[in-house]
C-alpha cells in the first residue's frame, strides 16, 4: 500500500470520528521544498463538508494522524496546507519492496476484466507515411501500452484507407505516365513510388487547368463582344464584366467552363423550369448559337447558361457591390467545378469501375497496394510499432447500412421525403447528422459505425475503443460515439478520441498532393544524422566500433524524435525542431538515454555484491528519491486515465533530475560505509529500471552506454 493511500483512508477515518462527517476523497500534492514534509493534505476541498477555520481543521487532522499512524512522525500546517513528515523507516521498507521488482508500477489484466482495442496510424495507400502520421503512430502505440501496464487487456489495430479517388489518381497518374516503374526497377519503397505518382497526378492536373483558363478567357471575351438584345444574356453579362479575371488563380479562371456530365436535356429543363426567362431554354441556345462563332458547341452552352443561371440565382441585386462580387467569386470558383477536368473525370471513372469490380482495374489496384503495404511495414519496424488486427476499407466501406434499417425501426434514426436518413441529435446540442443518402448510398458515419459493431464482434470481449485521430475530426466522433449509444451499444459507453493536434514546422504546412510533405523514413534517418553530428562533436565514443556508433545514433536519434512529440500534451499543437530535440541538456529524449547509460555505467563499475537489502539512516537526497519512485505506479494510472503519453514523460524527466541531483550530493562508488554503499547502488539501479520501464511505454530504446 502507497502511504498516499494509507494517509487518504485514516484522514477519512480521521473526519468521521473528528467531526461526524463522511468525505468522498482527499486531495493531496507534494509539499513545497521550503517546508518541512513529504506529503501534505490540502485542506479547502474539505470545507465544502465542514465549516470552519482551514488551519485549525488542519491541525485536528495533523494531531489525530501522528496518533493514529505510526510512520506519520509530525506534522505542520501553513494556512489550509497540512504537511505530513513521514518516518525514514517507511521508505527504507518499501524501497527494499519494490527494489527487485521487474514489474513494478504494472497490473496483470484481470480474466474479467474486458479488453481496449487502441486504433492508430490509418493511413492512406497513396502516399508514404508522414510526420502527421507519425505523431498519430507513436501517440496510439504508447497509449496502448500505457493501458496494457495499467491493467488493460489491449488490441492495437488499423483500418487502411485502400480504396476512393485519391487512391485511384496515383493508379490513373502510374498507368499514363509510369511506364511500367515498379519498386525493384526503380530501386524506391513502393509506398514512396505510389506517392510520386499521387504528386505527378496534382502536377498533370494543375496543366489541364491551366490550359482550360485560356479557353475560358476567350469564351467569355467572345461573347462579351456579341452582346444582342437577350435580357437574360444581358443580365449575365452585367455580373461577368464585374469579375476582374486577372486577379483570379487559373483555378477559379477554369472554373467558368466547367465540364459537367450532366446530359444537354437535362440542362434544358432546368434551364426552362428555373431560369424565369420569357422564351423557352431552347429558344436561348438557338439565340447564343447564333451570336457565337461556329465553334462553340451547343453542349459548351447550355453549361454555360447553366453556370450563369446559377450566379443569378445566388447574388442578391440588393447587396451592395463589394458584397456582390464576393458572392459571385465564392459560387462560381466552388470546388464542385474546379475539380471537373477530363483528368478527374478519368480518375472518378475509374474509381467506378473499381466499385462495379473490373477486372483490369482491380488486378491494378492490388498491385499497387502490395508494394505500399510492404513500404509501410518497413516504416513501422523502424518506427518500432506494431498491430494485432487489420482492417481494410474495400472490406469496410459498405458496413452499417443494416444497422441503418436496425435503426429506423427502433426510432434512433428517421427518414425525409427524399428517402435520405438522419439521426435526430438536437437534443444533445448537436444537429441532425445523414447517415444514408437518398439514393441509398453511404457516408463516412455509415461506414464508421459498421466498422465499430463488426470490431465488438470480431473481439467479443472489447469493451471500448481508442480512436487516434487528428483534432478536426472532433465534431465526428462526438456524433458516431452520441449514435452508438443511442443503438444501445454497451462499449460505447467506453469511446475514446485521443484527438491531438498537428505537427507543423518552421517551413510552414504540409501538402501531400503537392510533394512537400515530410516523409517519416526521411525524417528518421535525418533523426540519425542530427544525433551523429552531434555525439561526434561531444567525442564521447571512444572504443565503440562503427556499427556500435550506428546503432547509438539510431537509438539517440529515435529517443530524440519520440520524447520531443510525446512529452507534449496531445491535444497541443507542435512546433517540431529536429536540432532541438537532440539536445543532451534539459528535457529530451537523450537528456534522459544519457542518465540511464551513466547508472549503467556505475553498475559496471559496482564490483561487489549489492543483492541483498540493507537498512540505512536515510539522506534527504535518497529519501527525495525514493519518494519520487514510489510515485510510477499512481502515475501509470494516471496517464492510462487521461490517454496521455506525456505524463510518464514527464514524469520521467523529473525522475531523472532528481537523481542527478542525488548524484551531485552524495558518494555512491566512493561512500566508505559499506552499507550505505550497496543501498545507493541499489537504489541507482532501480531509478535505472524505472526510466527504462517508463520510455519502453513511450516505445523509447535506452543505451547501455553513451
Amino acid at each position: 500500500m502507497s502511504i498516499q493511500t494509507l494517509i487518504e483512508a485514516k484522514v477519512k477515518e480521521g473526519f468521521s470520528t473528528l467531526y461526524n462527517i463522511e468525505i468522498p476523497s482527499v486531495e493531496f500534492q507534494a509539499t513545497r521544498k521550503d517546508f518541512e514534509g513529504d506529503i501534505t493534505v490540502v485542506v479547502f476541498p474539505l470545507l465544502r463538508y465542514k465549516k470552519g477555520n482551514p488551519v485549525q481543521i488542519g491541525e485536528d487532522l495533523g494531531k489525530y494522524l501522528v496518533e493514529n499512524v505510526s510512520e506519520i512522525t509530525n506534522y505542520n500546517v501553513v494556512k489550509g496546507f497540512l504537511n505530513l513528515v513521514i518516518d525514514n523507516s517507511f521508505y527504507t521498507n518499501f524501497f527494499n519492496q519494490i527494489a527487485t521488482d521487474t514489474y513494478y508500477g504494472f497490473i496483470s489484466p484481470s480474466a474479467d476484466d474486458s479488453s481496449r482495442m487502441v486504433e492508430y496510424s490509418s493511413p492512406n495507400t497513396n502516399k508514404p507515411l508522414h510526420l502527421g502520421h507519425v505523431r498519430n503512430v507513436l501517440l496510439g502505440y504508447s497509449v496502448a501500452e500505457i493501458l496494457k501496464a495499467s491493467g488493460k487487456k489491449v488490441y492495437k489495430t488499423q483500418i487502411i484507407n485502400d480504396r476512393g479517388i485519391h487512391i485511384c489518381k496515383s493508379m490513373l497518374a502510374w498507368q499514363k505516365f509510369g511506364e511500367g516503374e515498379t519498386p525493384e526497377s526503380t530501386g524506391l519503397k513502393g509506398d514512396k513510388l505510389v506517392g510520386n505518382y499521387y504528386v505527378k497526378f496534382d502536377q498533370e492536373y494543375k496543366k489541364e487547368l491551366e490550359n482550360l483558363k485560356l479557353e475560358s478567357k476567350g469564351f467569355i471575351n467572345n461573347i462579351n463582344q456579341k452582346k444582342g438584345d437577350n435580357i437574360y444574356l444581358n443580365k449575365c453579362l452585367l455580373i461577368l464584366e464585374k469579375i476582374d479575371l486577372d486577379r483570379l488563380s487559373y483555378e477559379q479562371k477554369s472554373s467558368l467552363l466547367p465540364v459537367l456530365s450532366i446530359s444537354i436535356a437535362d440542362k434544358m429543363k432546368r434551364l426552362e423550369r428555373n431560369i424565369g426567362y420569357e422564351n423557352s431554354s431552347s429558344n436561348a441556345i438557338t439565340y447564343i448559337s447564333s451570336i457565337l462563332d461556329k465553334n462553340i458547341t451547343e453542349e459548351i452552352i447550355v453549361n454555360f447558361l447553366e453556370l450563369l443561371k446559377h450566379i443569378l440565382k445566388t447574388v442578391s441585386y440588393t447587396d451592395n457591390e463589394s458584397q456582390k462580387d464576393n458572392n459571385i467569386i465564392d459560387y462560381i470558383f466552388n470546388d464542385t467545378y474546379k475539380k471537373q477536368s477530363p483528368l478527374m473525370i478519368e480518375a472518378q471513372q475509374m474509381l467506378r469501375k473499381w466499385e462495379a469490380g473490373d477486372e483490369q482495374v482491380v488486378t491494378l489496384w492490388k498491385e499497387m497496394n502490395s508494394w505500399v503495404y510492404k513500404g509501410f511495414d518497413v516504416t513501422y519496424k523502424s518506427i518500432g510499432v506494431d498491430f494485432d488486427k487489420l482492417y481494410y476499407e474495400s472490406n469496410t466501406y459498405l458496413l452499417g447500412k443494416d444497422t441503418v434499417d436496425e435503426g429506423l425501426k427502433s426510432g434512433v434514426f428517421f427518414k425525409k421525403e427524399d428517402g435520405s436518413v438522419w439521426c435526430d441529435l438536437s437534443e444533445d446540442g448537436l444537429d441532425e447528422k445523414l447517415v444514408l443518402r437518398s439514393d441509398g448510398t453511404s457516408v463516412y458515419m455509415t461506414q464508421d459505425i459498421g466498422t465499430a459493431i463488426q470490431r465488438a464482434k470480431d473481439m467479443p470481449d472489447v469493451g471500448g475503443m481508442v480512436y487516434t485521430v487528428g483534432n478536426e475530426q472532433d465534431y465526428h466522433f462526438k456524433v458516431l460515439f452520441l449514435i452508438l449509444k443511442k443503438l444501445g451499444y454497451s462499449w460505447a459507453e467506453q469511446l475514446h478520441h485521443l484527438s491531438y493536434g498537428m505537427v507543423d514546422l518552421p517551413s510552414g504546412k504540409m501538402k501531400s498532393r503537392e510533394g512537400t510533405v515530410v516523409d517519416a523514413d526521411d525524417l528518421m534517418d535525418e533523426m540519425t544524422d542530427t544525433a551523429r553530428t552531434i555525439s561526434q562533436e561531444l567525442g564521447k565514443l571512444e572504443g565503440y566500433s562503427d556499427e556500435e556508433k550506428e546503432e547509438l545514433y539510431r537509438v539517440i536519434g529515435l529517443g530524440a524524435l519520440k520524447y520531443f512529440i510525446l512529452k507534449v500534451d496531445p491535444k497541443k499543437r507542435i512546433l517540431f525542431d529536429p536540432k532541438a530535440s537532440v539536445d543532451f541538456q534539459g528535457n529530451t529524449g537523450p537528456f534522459i538515454q544519457y542518465t540511464y547509460a551513466r547508472i549503467q555505467s556505475i553498475l559496471r563499475k559496482a564490483d561487489f555484491d549489492y543483492s541483498n537489502a540493507v537498512s540505512i539512516e536515510l539522506h534527504a537526497k535518497e529519501k527525495e528519491l525514493i519518494k519520487q519512485l514510489e510515485l510510477y505506479p499512481e502515475v501509470i494510472q494516471q496517464a492510462a486515465n487521461n490517454y496521455s503519453p506525456a505524463v510518464i514523460a514527464n514524469y520521467t524527466y523529473e525522475l531523472v533530475k532528481e537523481f542527478n541531483s542525488f548524484y551531485q550530493n552524495v558518494h555512491i562508488l566512493g561512500e566508505e560505509n559499506e552499507d550505505k554503499k550497496v543501498f545507493r547502488v541499489q537504489l541507482s539501479k532501480k531509478v535505472a529500471d524505472t526510466i527504462k520501464s517508463a520510455f519502453a511505454l513511450l516505445g523509447i530504446e535506452v543505451p547501455e552506454r553513451m
